[in-house]
């Protein structure tokens, strides 16, 4: 008579009924003295083997057997519900949850979380690429899948992240618009007078973006420093419009101005009061720098018709407000700022970000470097 297996041990066998390989393993014992067993399964042997020595090990490390039930559809619930909704802003979580339910569940949402292969991955990558989705929709789907099993991961749920040893596709070089020299002044003469003026020069001239501008207050300017301090962005939330932290860590930062700058707040400030007596009783005292009629923030979604109407004027075309902290970047790189510095005052997460979008612009500083090296080694002496 065979003795009864111990925990940890167990056997792998090929089902009769349809030919797929099990891997039984037993992982305890009942109150009552029944074994409590765990099953794996794969169409071939060497892979449910595989799943089999994977289990037997998380046994033996003494960690919870996984749940060979959830799948792709509950980790996104769970994740969504119980890590999204409380850690991250309403908008983000919303986002995270549409490329989920749109893109990821359609297609694997049934598949067993444990029966999850790098291979399913980069066959969803392929099928949304063959449906026309651009290349930076694609890499969010799979940004998004990583992030989620890295999650399963800490969970316990899985013991490695299928999506992430997936590759995501290259994204195409793309040379970002900017304004040059003329083109820039062109744009500050068109805007003289409007009621938007100081707020698009100050982008223009700090590479602020949209958010991080709107959400500038009084109290974040230093006229005697000369200095404006990021602390905050300015978007819109469903119905509403909120504040939120800077876009990373190194988003938060002090941005020196210009003096023309500092004489252009100035002059708003004045203008501001003005108008603060005039409304009167009505007046919002929002305590930011760039406001509406009423002292109430602005809306992000309300500077884009202004802003196009100005580059019209100025003759330049159809350009977008992003594009002005994209100038700024090319001209102060244009002007020899080193780009370090560029990257500092743009608040990038890294130099190598800024290196990406814009080492383009830095080819006639290789060459004098080139042309230095020649000189060293090669000149007369």
């Amino acid at each position: 008579m065979a003795g009864k297996r111990g925990n940890g041990e167990g056997t792998v066998y090929q089902r009769a009924s349809d030919g797929r390989w099990l891997g039984v393993l037993v992982v305890g014992w009942s109150p009552t003295g029944r074994p409590v067993r765990k099953t794996v399964s794969a169409r071939t042997r060497a892979e449910a083997a595989k799943k089999f020595r994977e289990l037997q090990r998380r046994v033996e490390d003494g960690l919870p057997a996984p749940d060979t039930s959830i799948t792709v559809t509950h980790l996104f619930e769970r994740w969504y519900e119980d890590v999204l909704s409380h850690q991250v802003a309403p908008s983000a979580a919303r986002n995270y949850r549409s490329v989920a339910v749109h893109h990821i569940v359609p297609t694997l949402g049934r598949k067993k979380l444990l029966d999850l292969t790098t291979a399913d991955v980069d066959r969803l990558i392929s099928r949304k690429l063959s449906e026309g989705k651009s290349v930076s929709t694609v890499r969010r789907i799979r940004s998004v899948f990583v992030q989620a099993l890295d999650q399963a991961m800490r969970w316990g749920w899985v013991n490695r992240n299928a999506a992430t040893l997936a590759r995501a596709p290259k994204m195409p070089r793309r040379e970002g618009r900017t304004l040059t020299q003329d083109q820039a002044r062109a744009f500050l003469t068109a805007l003289k007078g409007h009621r938007l003026e100081v707020l698009f020069t100050v982008m223009l001239a700090t590479g602020l973006r949209r958010g991080e501008a709107l959400g500038l207050m009084w109290k974040d300017y230093d006229p005697e420093k000369r200095v404006l301090r990021v602390r905050r962005q300015l978007q819109r939330e469903g119905e509403g419009l909120v504040t939120r932290e800077p876009k990373t860590s190194r988003s938060r930062r002090v941005v020196n101005l210009p003096p023309q700058i500092v004489d252009l707040l100035e002059r708003h400030r004045a203008e501001q009061e003005v108008a603060k007596r005039l409304v009167g009783r009505g007046w919002i005292n929002s305590g930011f720098i760039f406001t509406t009629a009423i002292g109430g923030p602005l809306d992000p979604r309300n500077l884009l018709r202004d802003f196009k109407k100005v580059c019209e004027v100025a003759g330049l075309g159809d350009w977008h407000v992003h594009e002005l902290r994209h100038s700024a970047a090319s001209l102060m790189l244009a002007q020899g700022v080193k780009l370090q510095v560029v990257s500092e005052v743009l608040g990038h997460s890294s130099i190598r970000m800024t290196a990406d979008v814009y080492g383009h612009i830095l080819d006639p500083d290789r060459e004098s470097a080139a042309a230095a090296i020649a000189d060293v080694l090669w000149g007369e002496d």
